[in-house]
């Protein structure tokens, strides 16, 4: 796996690998990780919930499996390439959000079955790789983690971000954000 070690390396990575489609939604990966950044400050989201919420989906320009990997079974783990690569750089209240995003769907879609129902078509598929909606015992142990709350609020925003033409402020506009948390 590549090394990060500047902010500008990130925003490069975004800018380069950003513009690819963002796995059978009408955005790219950049769009998305904009509209969810965006959405995230939109509802009071501190300057760690807005970088999360920038980066949540850096591992998606990480691995090699291609745009089609959940029609083809495979769960990339996009949530746990970001955080690796990020680890050395961001606080755990940047990173937790960022590995548990995937784990907050899992348990909206137990505690809020109407949830489950307004998943996107992409975004379902992909449950069923990452385990499905969680069981009353895993969505009590989500909820004990630290920053598991931030991590549903990420992920409410990353829901949100998936509008074709949003006009939301570009990557630059984050940079303040993302230096304020980096180590």
């Amino acid at each position: 796996m590549q090394s990060i070690t500047s902010i500008d390396e990130v925003f490069a990575l975004l800018r380069t690998g950003g513009e690819t489609a963002y796995f059978g939604e009408p955005v790219s990966v950049l769009e998305h990780s904009l509209q969810t950044a965006w959405f995230a400050k939109k509802h009071g989201g501190d300057d760690a919930l807005v970088a999360a919420a920038l980066l949540h989906d850096l591992g998606h320009l990480l691995h090699s499996e291609g745009e089609d990997a959940a029609e083809r079974g495979l769960d990339t783990r996009h949530e746990d390439l970001a955080a690796e690569i990020l680890t050395q750089h961001l606080p755990n209240s940047v990173l937790d959000p960022i590995r548990l995003h995937v784990a907050a769907k899992r348990y909206l879609c137990h505690a809020e079955p109407q949830y489950l129902i307004a998943l996107s078509t992409a975004s379902t598929e992909s449950l069923a790789l990452q385990g499905g909606p969680m069981t009353a015992t895993e969505a009590m142990a989500f909820l004990a983690l630290p920053h598991a709350r931030e991590a549903v609020a990420l992920r409410r925003a990353d829901d949100a971000a998936k509008v074709r033409g949003l006009a939301v402020p570009g990557l630059e506009g984050y940079r303040a954000k993302v230096a304020s948390v980096w180590i």
